[in-house]
């Protein structure tokens, strides 16, 4: 194990490369491999009225009729606009030296005209910057530092099932021994060193090498999941040289033998950790497979898209009708928003058929299989109806749970559900979860939970009353037995750090906190963002990614903005909570225009309902407050 060590006046010429073998490889053992001191490796078993201007586009409109809590704008899309135009804006300040300033300061209440101007200038300074300092932004936010200068503490990737190495992680902990790259040496060749891992932060590992003992001064931070970290053993047999720091290189007179006592009895990574790391990021899905997925501008139905680009797992679909394949989704290729082709006529779902006649040269159908696969349940007894009363996350403002109705019955266990008080009349704005979905929840579940429930808008009686408005609206609450009521030993822990999909903005990845856990369901806060665009994600939802994931997979990383900012942005955020709680919290998801252009839209086809035959399950309890 340790011939591939060589002192610093030696010739390190020699190398050697393996071919990867073909094999499957067994799933890695819960314990990792122990050093030997003869050089083996075994392994061991084991609201008010009035008027409202658009902070987006300027327009003008009754303040009711605006989208999100804030009344800010006048449209989900100008909504998403903004949050994406901030955070742009926010990195580029940090480009130019600049404090980040808070969302609401982004885009001023400005004719729509100068901010067009403002807007066309801000790319054209983005363009000029990139010639000079590409990803200077992106390479600038460093996991490490941030986590070592806050103390923060990461999820562990065993966390997040759908992420590479996230059921074969195994127990990688901290005093495990690696060799890798010897940064600290003046040879011309490339050598290496061995190093223990100080601290854990997701697929990020602090190293030290083996020698300083407890002087950090060469600490590191690296991606354990790269093509530099390898098992202890792995110089030996590749023929790699192991050279001790400079700086250290004094200290000890025979490195072996050094060596031979430090590592006896440590762990290692197992010998194929490397090829695991590579087979865990092979995606089945491939560009110009044909999809159905969520319209995102009409979220009650499904049109046909193409995979465009898979990266690290993640979708960027393009919607069939896109002539300059501009008109893209992202998603993850676990997510529930996107289906096999003939989906929506199987269970009855409102589709929006394609001007093309034709697949397209090379487009062709994804194999159903590949889908995510949704419990079994049985239709056939005592299940949802139209008209019952539930409780749900809204899906166009992700940081609330909101009084909602089932407003159809599909096949399969799918649900139409629309939030009361918001819907459009030809139910244009309802949208699909399944029966055992997270996002949805029995009558009272906010209440027992200390959550906010969001009220229908309008709703005068407040507090809000569950059994006064079940009584008023001659409503029943839907059974709590048909709800998914299990819970898993999902492993996260309040203000751990993550990386998050912003929902409202799927292409973008930011670097995230877990700030509530209310048995399944998890509230990611976006660090240096204001509360109101935290949003309520289930614990397995593929759209949450270790730190480092985004490193691994080349995806860009959204920073987070200043300490002082999200100091100014959190006082800010309880004021304006403070001086609202009596306000109706509720929005208006859908403006005339767009519900015309619903209207108009000759191409909706509502599919007859198929017949289902499943079978429920469920465990644990709800626990519901009975009011007399």
């Amino acid at each position: 194990m340790f011939d591939g060590y060589d002192s610093c006046s030696e010739d390190t010429s020699s190398s050697s490369s393996s071919e990867e073998s073909e094999e499957e490889v067994a799933p890695l053992p819960s314990s990792l491999p122990i050093i030997k001191n003869n050089g083996q490796v075994y392994t061991y078993p084991d609201g008010k009225s009035g008027m409202a201007t658009c902070e987006m586009c300027g327009m003008v409109g009754v303040r009711d009729a605006f989208y999100s809590k804030t009344k800010r704008f006048c449209s989900v899309s100008c909504s998403r606009s903004y949050s994406s135009n901030s955070k742009k804006a926010s990195i580029l300040a940090r480009l130019q030296g600049k404090p980040p300033t808070k969302k609401a300061k982004v885009l001023q209440k400005q004719p729509l005209v100068a901010k067009l101007a403002a807007y066309a200038q801000y790319q054209a300074t983005l363009q000029n910057q990139a010639k000079t300092k590409a990803a200077v932004s992106l390479e600038s936010f460093s996991w490490g530092n941030y986590i070592n200068s806050n103390s923060f503490i990461a999820a562990p990737v065993t966390c997040f099932k759908h992420a590479p190495m996230g059921t074969c992680w195994g127990d990688i902990s901290e005093n495990v021994r690696v060799e890798v790259p010897n940064t600290d040496c003046s040879l011309p060749t490339k050598v290496f060193w061995i190093a223990g891992i100080i601290k854990l932060a997701g697929y990020n590992a602090l190293l030290r090498y083996e020698g300083f003992e407890n002087d950090s001064g060469l600490d590191f931070w690296c991606n354990i999941c790269g093509s530099d970290i390898h098992p202890v053993g792995w110089c030996a047999a590749s023929g790699k040289p192991l050279v001790p720091p400079r700086t250290i290189q004094h200290k000890y007179t025979n490195w072996k033998a050094f060596l031979v006592k430090r590592l006896t009895g440590a762990k290692t990574l197992p010998p194929d950790f490397s090829q695991k790391v590579s087979e865990s990021m092979q995606y089945p899905f491939k560009p110009c497979m044909r999809v159905e997925v969520v319209d995102k501008r009409h979220l009650c139905r499904t049109r046909v898209a193409v995979v465009e680009s898979v990266i690290g797992g993640r979708l960027r679909l393009v919607y069939e009708e896109s002539e300059d394949r501009t008109d893209d989704f992202w998603c993850h290729m676990h997510s529930p928003l996107i289906h096999h082709i003939g989906w929506s006529r199987s269970i009855g779902h409102r589709f929006k058929r394609s001007d093309i006649t034709k697949k397209q040269d090379g487009h062709f159908d994804t194999p159903p299989h590949l889908f995510a696969k949704v419990k079994e349940v049985d239709q056939s007894g005592e299940w949802f109806k139209e008209g019952m009363k539930l409780e749900a996350i809204d899906p166009l403002n992700l940081s609330t749970i909101c009084v909602a109705t089932i407003r159809k019955v599909l096949a399969d266990g799918f649900l139409m559900i629309g939030i009361d008080g918001s819907e459009a009349a030809d139910g244009s704005d309802w949208f699909c979860y399944h029966a055992t979905s997270p996002s949805i929840f029995p009558v009272g579940f906010c209440e027992i939970n200390m959550i906010e429930l969001t009220p229908p808008r309008g709703y005068t009686k407040l507090p809000f009353k569950w059994f006064d408005y079940l009584r008023e609206t001659g409503s029943i609450a839907a059974p709590v037995k048909l709800f998914n009521k299990d819970v898993p030993n999902h492993g996260f822990r309040v203000g751990m750090k993550l990386e998050a999909v912003d929902l409202m903005e799927p292409r973008l990845i930011c670097v995230a906190t877990v700030t509530r856990i209310i048995h399944r369901l998890l509230r990611i806060h976006f660090d240096g963002w204001e509360e109101e665009y935290d949003q309520w994600v289930d614990c397995e939802s593929p759209d949450l990614y270790p730190v480092g994931w985004c490193q691994l997979t080349g995806y860009q990383l959204q920073p987070p903005a200043s300490q002082s900012s999200r100091e100014s942005q959190s006082a800010s955020s309880k004021q304006k909570k403070k001086a609202k709680s009596q306000q109706y919290k509720g929005h208006k998801k859908m403006t005339t225009l767009q519900l015309k252009e619903e209207l108009l839209d000759g191409e909706d086809y509502n599919f007859l309902q198929g017949a289902s035959d499943q079978e429920s399950n469920g465990s644990a309890n709800f626990y519901i407050k009975q009011e007399p």
